[in-house]
């Protein structure tokens, strides 16, 4: 027997499940009505809990709610005839929102559906994917995405700034937190397949310069550059450099590539995480040997092997089984592991200790980050690996 609040429960998570259907239409011509059935007890069962039987029938005579409640009629032995209620049917999605306290969400989202798919039908399988932004947006958002979405689609190839649209509102805190929405949207208006991801090229528009950063760990190279020992510029200005460095440091944490003193001939880029690639626009770099030090995890050989295809004889450096199992007491865990089983461009050392990881040899996502070992060791290991 469903009690009115078991019943809103039940379409609580039909709404959960379905809404983004009911949104685009896709649940069916014999979807409504939907009927919830409310559990009539035989009299058997009745006459064990009567004051239940009871409780559950006044509880839908005070029914005031959305929807046609049923009756029926039963003629028990024991009991006499009863009137009872039988079914729940609802006639829209607009009756579960209602019966659960999301009313004003549906026909927000609703009413944003459609304002949207009027003026570009292709979003219509795409838009209910962002039931949450239709129904959740502020006025002042859903303008701004709406005004976004149209001038690019008029603009494809504009190779502005953002900070240069025409888009009242628009700010880098404003985009940051809606590049994939957008770039998902932008996709489905062009009809466009293809695997590129990319805001900028996806949208039209100029991305900001990738910012590398780079300490020069020698006097005389310094001395090329106007001594300058640590700068931070576009990938683009640091490959007209053309500085002959013999040694090439690779470190993922900055402070230890702020900590590391001066090396003959030697250079330490920091932070590049998964944009190491671009190491690969640097001309001068296929000169020196080059040593890479990530943290101990699944990312850390993912980037790695990423590097590699430019840097074929990148070295890495205290990313071994030994460091990983002498660290033991420092592990932390990696929130998400890497997808892939194999990664081509490690050694077979490397290849072994990332499978080992990935199928949890250890412990559950194992992660040792390359901070946390003491100086002293990392500062021994960084300079056996060029002397």
């Amino acid at each position: 027997m469903k009690l009115p609040e078991e019943v809103r429960q039940v379409l609580a998570r039909r709404f959960q499940n379905k809404h983004r259907e009911w949104l685009v239409g896709d649940a069916g011509e014999n979807q409504w009505p939907l009927e919830i059935a409310l559990g009539l007890p035989t009299e058997q069962a009745a006459l064990r809990q009567v004051d239940g039987v009871r409780a559950w029938v006044n509880a839908w005579q005070n029914w005031q709610g959305i929807g046609t409640l049923s009756w029926c009629e039963r003629r028990w032995k024991a009991l006499g005839v009863q009137r009872l209620p039988e079914k729940l049917a609802l006639h829209g999605a607009e009756d579960v929102a209602m019966w659960i306290g999301e009313s004003a969400r549906w026909e927000r989202a609703q009413s944003r559906y459609q304002t949207l798919i009027a003026r570009w039908p292709l979003l219509a399988r795409q838009l209910p994917r962002y039931f949450d932004v239709l129904a959740d947006y502020g006025e002042d958002d859903f303008r701004r995405l709406a005004e976004m979405l149209d001038w690019i689609a008029n603009n494809p190839n504009s190779d502005l700034y953002p900070r240069q649209l025409p888009v009242s509102g628009l700010d880098s805190k404003w985009l940051d937190g809606r590049k994939g929405l957008l770039t998902d949207m932008v996709a489905a208006i062009q009809e466009d397949t293809s695997s590129d991801l990319d805001f900028y090229r996806r949208c039209g528009l100029k991305a900001p310069p990738l910012l590398v950063r780079m300490r020069v760990l020698d006097q005389s190279l310094r001395a090329r550059i106007g001594g300058v020992g640590d700068i931070t510029a576009p990938v683009e200005d640091l490959a007209i450099i053309d500085l002959p460095a013999s040694h090439v440091f690779i470190v993922e944490n900055l402070q230890t590539g702020l900590a590391i003193a001066d090396i003959p001939g030697a250079v330490v880029f920091m932070r590049l995480g998964y944009n190491v690639d671009v190491l690969a626009r640097l001309p001068w770099l296929s000169r020196a040997k080059c040593v890479y030090w990530g943290d101990l995890d699944t990312h850390g050989f993912a980037i790695l092997h990423r590097a590699r295809s430019y840097l074929p004889e990148l070295r890495s450096v205290l990313m071994d089984e030994d460091t990983l199992l002498r660290h033991m007491a420092l592990w932390v865990d990696e929130n998400e592991q890497h997808p892939a089983a194999e990664l081509a461009l490690l050694t077979e050392a490397e290849q072994r200790l990332y499978r080992n990881l990935k199928q949890q040899r250890w412990g559950q996502n194992v992660r040792l980050e390359q901070e946390r070992i003491d100086w002293d060791t990392a500062w021994r290991a960084l300079q056996r690996a060029i002397f």
